[in-house]
């Protein structure tokens, strides 16, 4: 009998990924070991790339996330600077370790439209201490465009659940 596939998106429990590190949890996202947050289904946006300190996610802009002057909604772009700091803050973690956002700041340089196409956002660790994580994260288009750009300050804060 062969088990049965991961699911695309949901919860993951705390039991599923005790031992793991924060990195390790993430790279199984994107290798398909664990389902990708129900937010990334509904913001179009998957974590594609992690390291020591940097995550990077890619976003497909489209029609649901205009806002009312065809836009795309810059809470889009917020929510990839927000998920890439954190992301980037969490491949540092030790196994069991949970985090928080304190601030996530973000700067819009260029519209972002229902046609822009693909969307990435990296981001980097810049500085770690015991208990703050800061990060820096860049929105670019196909061609390296900055598109956003921004921080996020995290907070360690022990052991998850």
């Amino acid at each position: 009998m062969s088990e049965a596939p991961t699911p695309r998106f949901g919860v993951v429990s705390l039991e599923e990924i005790a031992g793991l590190s924060g990195r390790e949890f993430l790279q199984g996202w994107i290798d398909g070991k664990f389902p990708g947050p129900p937010i990334a289904e509904g913001m179009s946006m998957k974590l594609i790339e992690v390291g020591d300190g940097v995550a990077i996610f890619e976003g497909e802009p489209g029609p649901h996330l205009l806002n009312p002057m065809g836009g795309i909604h810059g809470g889009w772009a917020l929510t990839l600077i927000d998920s890439a700091g954190g992301c980037a803050a969490h491949t540092l973690l030790p196994a069991d370790t949970a985090y928080a956002t304190i601030e996530t700041k973000g700067n819009f340089s260029r519209p972002i439209t229902a046609t822009t196409g693909t969307v990435r956002a990296e981001g980097r660790v810049v500085s770690q201490t015991r208990q703050i994580i800061s990060t820096e994260i860049r929105v670019t288009n196909r061609e390296g465009k900055i598109l956003a750009h921004g921080t996020s300050t995290l907070m360690v804060i022990g052991k998850r659940g």
